[in-house]
């Protein structure tokens, strides 16, 4: 089978957290199109069991859908961040912590395959930790706690949509 291939790659914006490009790409046809890229750090994300087997989700303004969105908490990597230690930080802005030893990885995912090379390694953690919830300064997030049940419900009527989380 006869594959696409890209002749060329120019940055069109540099962000803080993102590239965006103008990929070159040839058909097997020997067709030229054009497509966009955006290239991404990696993220990582965390699912908080707490010992009653409720989870930890946050509710937090984003931007892109101008809305609150209620997901698992998750956040881009530092400079040669491991993604274990970043779902660890990320876990930090609940007001819970965990040891490395309770963090365990579930899978890895594309968040939008068709545009995006993001992925997102996603964790468990359980034996979690009462602390001070820890947030950036630019940050607000409201810790929201649910069980599984609860969880599923919400998916399927619209209320997390958020692709990581669900």
């Amino acid at each position: 089978m006869e594959h696409i291939k890209r002749i060329k790659r120019e940055l069109a914006y540099k962000g803080s957290i993102l590239e965006f490009y103008k990929d070159t790409m040839v058909t097997p046809d020997g067709k030229v199109t054009y497509w966009d890229h955006i290239e991404h750090k990696g993220a990582a994300a965390v699912v908080p069991v707490l010992d009653d087997g409720r989870i930890v989700l946050v509710r937090q303004y984003r931007n892109s859908p101008d809305e609150e969105t209620l997901e698992i908490p998750a956040g881009g990597l530092e400079a040669d961040e491991p993604t274990e230690l970043a779902a660890i930080r990320e876990l930090e802005e609940t007001g819970y912590k965990a040891e490395r030893k309770n963090v365990k990885k579930l899978i890895s995912v594309y968040t939008a395959v068709a545009f995006c090379n993001e992925i997102i390694d996603i964790y468990v953690a359980d034996k979690l930790i009462r602390t001070c919830q820890n947030l950036d300064d630019e940050e607000s997030i409201n810790v929201e706690i649910y069980t599984l049940d609860e969880i599923k419900r919400m998916i399927f009527d619209g209320t997390i949509r958020d692709r990581k989380s669900v």
